[in-house]
């Protein structure tokens, strides 16, 4: 994975006008937390940190923060958007240690075709659309395909099913349904007719 470098300036005082002031200036308040770390008010600019998570990573690429020549090795965590436009009003970045798993989020992409499925009008229902996974900032996948191609009616797709790479491991319920099957309407006015 590689590390995106993103420039933070840490001469910014605390407040809600100070952050509106920022805002309205292409700024991102912020604030830099860690293990060991006092916790360090930043501001970003809003374009370049938009680039720095617009990747294939998205939310989960690892950065390389520049705080007035102070660096951190950070993910950006805990994201506030305004509620009407949907911009980035605050963001938390959390240090991270290369060497030592975190805990992300990755989108759960649906692959395939479950063909007696569909031929028996039944339907697929993706009832996750992404999974929390422990591994390392380095190893965290950009997504994780969900192969529904030997999915029989009547048939579930779980989490403890599905083919993760090498030291990544779900957090949670392995038991808990990603894909799962049920009638769909022909299907079930065949049903109805025949009793």
């Amino acid at each position: 994975m590689s590390q995106v470098t993103l420039n933070a300036s840490t001469s910014r005082t605390t407040g809600s006008r100070t952050s509106r002031r920022l805002r309205s200036a292409g700024s991102i308040p912020g604030v830099v937390y860690g293990v060991g770390a006092e916790p360090l008010a930043v501001a970003v600019n809003a374009k370049e940190f938009r680039t720095a998570v617009s990747g294939e990573q998205g939310l989960n690429t690892l950065l390389e923060l520049d705080a007035d020549g102070r660096r951190f090795l950070v993910m950006a965590r805990e994201i506030q958007r305004h509620p009407v436009r949907g911009t980035v009003a605050h963001v938390d970045f959390q240090i991270v240690d290369p060497t030592k798993p975190v805990v992300a989020d990755v989108a759960l992409h649906i692959i395939g075709d479950a063909v007696e499925v569909r031929h028996a009008d039944w339907e697929v229902d993706q009832q996750l659309f992404s999974l929390e996974l422990r591994t390392r900032p380095d190893q965290i996948p950009t997504h994780i395909d969900v192969d529904i191609s030997e999915l029989r009616v009547g048939g579930t797709i779980r989490v403890a099913d599905l083919a993760l790479p090498a030291g990544v491991e779900p957090v949670g319920d392995p038991a808990t349904a990603v894909v799962a099957t049920h009638a769909g309407r022909s299907a079930k006015a065949g049903a109805v007719a025949t009793e």
